[in-house]
């Protein structure tokens, strides 16, 4: 590819949070992934969400019977895709991975507190602004959740000068 020179000289194989929160805009409630434990620069990557009973979600979902949403497994699926392209862009900070589609989502197995998730995430489709990962979410080798997303990357927005920021919150006060 032409965009070759352009990439990083070494793409970790393993990733603790302080590297993942480097690469990945979320934040806490949003951060899904935890751990990358394996990775294959441009075509596949492992990742571990640990699911503790602390998370926001589980005070309605469901308070007698809390289950991890269906749509945050596939976010974590998402979030790992996103670790393994954002790595390899070198002006990642100017850049943000949105979902352009979500298909074939199943959910075969309820993730309750206490489970860890294991993420893999295969590159089915890869070009410059865009990816296609089928991706799979496991708990003690079973399947909980598996879909393919389509992801594309966008510019970031530019933050606001302070002053704009502090004149519009005032203004609409």
């Amino acid at each position: 590819m032409s965009d070759e020179k352009n990439l990083p000289s070494a793409t970790p194989l393993t990733m603790d949070i302080q590297q993942i929160m480097a690469i990945l805009p979320h934040r806490y409630p949003m951060l899904l992934i935890d751990r990358v434990i394996e990775v294959e620069p441009r075509q596949r990557i492992v990742a571990l969400k640990n699911v503790s009973a602390n998370e926001p979600h589980f005070t309605g979902h469901f308070p007698d019977y809390p289950i991890m949403p269906g749509v945050l497994m596939v976010e974590a699926i998402a979030q790992a895709g996103g670790l393994l392209l954002l790595n390899d862009i070198p002006d990642r900070e100017d850049k943000l991975m949105v979902f352009t589609s979500i298909d074939g989502a199943k959910f075969r197995k309820p993730v309750v507190p206490g489970d860890q998730l294991r993420i893999e995430v295969k590159v089915l489709n890869w070009r410059t602004s865009a990816v296609k990962m089928r991706g799979t979410a496991t708990v003690d080798g079973k399947l909980a959740c598996e879909a393919t997303v389509m992801c594309a990357l966008v510019a970031r927005p530019k933050p606001k000068p302070a002053e704009e920021a502090s004149a519009a919150s005032e203004a609409a006060v």
